[in-house]
């Protein structure tokens, strides 16, 4: 069972993003307050879960925390202010929006940058680690894949219901096929050489 905080003196909200390697889409954020006796044993790093496991998971966090927030980073910012500026961006905003105010963020990974005035932690592989981030990448990851799955039926031959928008060889294959859809960050690289990854 993952320990619901970092630190338990002040007000914490832990804080993941989804999407950050993905060719298309927005990269999402969430930002989350648990409870203290906060516990599910399902729950963990989202990318560790499956599917059903992670819808599950999401509809206990938006019912039981005390507060959450999830924000949407689109492409065309992505491209203005890079996927790494964005996922801070997009943490800081879902931050910003919650109800009580956290007074300390725990992060998923390893840097951060925020315009908010807070103290913050940034832990490598939080997501594992902390109930509080664990939540936020549910959040992120499933907000995130609903999203998809949605603007796919709009562009159905890059594949996004299946592949989310990640840089798969289907996805890249009709990328040269179709060209670039208004979801592709245009700053991401596409080209079929990296096929050669696969």
């Amino acid at each position: 069972m993952l320990p619901n905080f970092y630190q338990t003196e002040l007000l914490e909200a832990g804080c993941d993003e989804a999407g950050r390697g993905c060719l298309a889409g927005p990269v999402f954020a969430a930002a989350v307050i648990l409870p203290p006796d906060f516990h599910h044993p399902l729950l963990n790093d989202s990318k560790q879960m499956s599917e059903k496991n992670r819808n599950l998971l999401r509809e206990v966090i938006c019912r039981e925390a005390v507060a959450w927030a999830v924000e949407a980073v689109s492409a065309e910012r992505i491209d203005e202010i890079n996927i790494l500026n964005a996922s801070f961006e997009g943490m800081s905003l879902a931050a910003e929006r919650l109800n009580p105010a956290p007074e300390f963020l725990v992060i998923d990974g390893n840097r951060f940058r925020t315009h908010l005035k807070l103290p913050y932690q940034c832990v490598v592989k939080g997501d594992g680690k902390y109930a509080d981030i664990a939540a936020a990448s549910v959040l992120a990851k499933t907000f995130r894949d609903e999203y998809m799955l949605k603007i796919a039926e709009e562009y159905p031959m890059y594949g996004w219901a299946k592949n989310k928008g990640y840089p798969t060889k289907e996805h890249r294959l009709a990328v040269l096929e179709y060209g670039l859809s208004p979801h592709h960050r245009k700053t991401f690289n596409h080209e079929i050489d990296q096929l050669s990854l696969f």
